[in-house]
């Protein structure tokens, strides 16, 4: 699908209403953190319910904040996916570009006047 046709994703500006749009899990996460981690859910995945997009974040040992970061990703990943290249305005070839063309063109046309015998030409 091309950048035109794909349409671009909305979000609501608080974190409460992006909130209510997602489908919130919670887990127990690994990694650093000690026993806290181990027996807590603290880990939380993210599923954006109209978009599909998922988030997940286990960095800290509290589930609120990791709720937080977790939606700061969301916003992140929604903005990477509406970005769109700006479209190019064609410029003139640079004077350096058209001089290495004609260097270019003078090497392979010397490159093809050596090639095979030429004794036939000269008479």
């Amino acid at each position: 699908m091309s950048d035109e046709a794909r349409p671009r994703i909305e979000l609501p500006e608080s974190d409460e209403d992006l909130l209510e749009e997602c489908e919130a899990q919670t887990y127990r996460s690994s990694g650093p953190g000690g026993q806290n981690v181990n027996k807590t859910e603290s880990a939380v995945r993210l599923r954006h319910e109209p978009t599909g997009i998922v988030v997940q974040c286990q960095e800290e040992r509290s589930q609120h904040l990791n709720k937080l970061k977790a939606l700061a990703k969301l916003r992140e990943k929604v903005e990477q996916l509406n970005h769109r290249d700006p479209t190019r305005i064609p410029t003139k070839p640079t004077g350096g570009s058209k001089r290495r063309g004609r260097i270019a063109k003078r090497r392979h046309s010397q490159r093809k006047r050596q090639r095979g015998d030429r004794s036939w030409l000269e008479d």
